[in-house]
């Protein structure tokens, strides 16, 4: 979660493209024939030792430069208004602006919601129940969301400008004031989206209001210190896990029907995929949080180890799903799930166990749908 660190302008092609200073210099004059000479006479060791230390001298001029890890110019315009890397630089405060409330992350909680109204057994295809859903999949992802997001990047700072210097809040792009005024306007219109989907569903308490306070509170010590939730791997990840599962779901029940304890403990066991999903993303931070101190299970356990625990937490999980709705003779569903496990570990092999840093956007953009989809496979089971 990062941006732009300014850097003196010469690389090492520039280094090595030097020519001699009295070549290069028309000020500099030819020394007198008494000094080739001198220079004749010193000993082959010693000029062999003249060049090691000049040959070391640029290459610690080389390595003093940052190195280039922002995208080129050529980077993408797509990737740049999805908050995911690979991005085209941007000047443009508005496209700076989307890019830290990363729209790439809003689909699973608009997909929560949907999960959460269909659980319910009370949503019906007419113009207000889909408006209802409309507005509750704007508070949970663009808002709330935004929200999450744009905090966490600005409580990352530091670690970004070791990770990926080119995101927006290190390199300069944008302000700190602009940036704390975009955490209090999303949050902000979050909470009052909530409290008007708890007076459009005529609730006598407002449920979906304090689902919203619970969840900013969350991400707020998720990101920020004391607390800051995310230095540690387990912590962290399953409260990231829970916020991208559980609070989306609740709050499309809440808004449709009632949220009933059983759904509360499934969708939190649930979480533990979550959680899987979450130590996908600490892969290409290592660096930063090494450095910075801060345990997540890649850091703690090593890259060879924290890969198989996160396909482990995403998988294990979805089996005992499947176990139980089969156990509770829901027998189409537990098939159904079943049947969109087993592309995930395809997935998993093709991709994210080869080199979890390399194939990450790949591995999430080919097994989280049908993750995604086994999700809405467990709400309609619980519906019915």
């Amino acid at each position: 979660m990062a941006a732009l660190l300014t850097v003196p302008s010469f690389s090492s092609s520039t280094l090595s493209a030097r020519t001699p200073l009295r070549h290069s210099s028309p000020a500099v004059r030819a020394p007198p024939p008494f000094s080739c000479h001198y220079c004749r006479s010193r000993s082959a060791s010693e000029r062999r030792r003249l060049t090691v230390k000049a040959a070391e001298t640029d290459a610690k001029e080389v390595k003093a430069v940052a190195p280039e890890k922002a995208p080129s110019s050529g980077g993408s315009s797509l990737n740049q208004l999805l908050g995911i890397k690979g991005a085209a630089r941007e000047s443009n405060k508005w496209k700076i602006r989307l890019q830290l409330t990363k729209p790439v992350t809003w689909p699973p909680l608009v997909w929560g919601v949907v999960c959460g109204a269909a659980a319910s057994g009370n949503f019906h295809w007419n113009i207000e129940d889909v408006a209802k859903a409309i507005v509750c999949m704007i508070m949970s992802g663009p808002c709330l969301t935004g929200y999450t997001q744009t905090l966490n990047d600005w409580y990352d700072r530091e670690i970004d400008a070791i990770n990926e210097p080119y995101r927006p809040i290190p390199s300069g792009a944008i302000s700190e004031g602009e940036v704390i005024t975009q955490i209090w306007l999303l949050l902000l219109a979050g909470l009052g989206l909530a409290g008007l989907l708890d007076v459009w569903a005529g609730h006598k308490s407002p449920d979906i209001f304090f689902l919203a306070v619970g969840g900013s509170l969350l991400s707020y010590i998720y990101s920020a210190p004391p607390l800051k939730l995310k230095q540690n791997g387990w912590i962290g990840n399953f409260a990231l896990g829970a916020s991208y599962i559980c609070l989306p779901w609740w709050a499309g029940q809440a808004l449709f029907g009632t949220l009933t304890p059983d759904i509360i403990v499934l969708t939190l066991l649930y979480s533990i995929a979550g959680l899987g999903i979450a130590i996908v993303n600490d892969f290409k931070s290592i660096e930063g949080d090494r450095a910075l101190g801060l345990q997540s299970l890649p850091v703690a356990f090593g890259m060879d180890t924290a890969k198989w625990i996160c396909v482990g937490a995403i998988d294990i999980t979805q089996f005992s799903v499947a176990a139980y709705l089969l156990g509770a003779d829901k027998t189409f569903y537990a098939l159904a799930l079943l049947g969109l496990i087993l592309p995930q570990i395809y997935f998993q092999f093709q991709y994210f166990l080869k080199d979890p840093v390399k194939y990450d956007v790949e591995y999430q953009t080919s097994a989280q749908p049908f993750l995604i989809l086994g999700l809405l496979v467990t709400a309609l089971a619980t519906s019915h």
